[in-house]
């Protein structure tokens, strides 16, 4: 081989070199977005975590919620059954009207 070819085969082993690392280089940077990605999605969440946890409703609080809203209820019915007696003891006390006809 002579000085010229031996020079162009170096030359194309470094052209495939260079691509290499070109095609390695993009890929690196592919990998750190992706990276950057995924760290600010778990940031993210754990933000959404902790938002939830302070706002929404926990299974103790719901409970407590129910029970307050049962004794309402039940009041509620308590309320208009005596209102029904109180109506059957109107009834039972007024004195039954005659009216004649001519």
């Amino acid at each position: 081989m002579t000085g010229p070819e031996i020079m162009a085969v170096v030359g194309f082993f470094v052209m495939l070199a260079g691509a290499g690392w070109r095609v390695w280089a993009r890929v690196e940077a592919k990998v750190k977005i992706a990276e950057d990605k995924a760290d600010k999605v778990g940031a993210d969440l754990a933000a959404h975590k902790l938002h939830a946890a302070e706002t929404f409703a926990t299974k103790t609080s719901q409970a407590e919620q129910t029970a307050q809203l049962l004794r309402a209820i039940e009041g509620v019915g308590n309320r208009i059954d005596g209102v029904h007696e109180r109506l059957d003891r109107l009834y039972e006390n007024s004195p039954q009207r005659r009216t004649t006809r001519s």
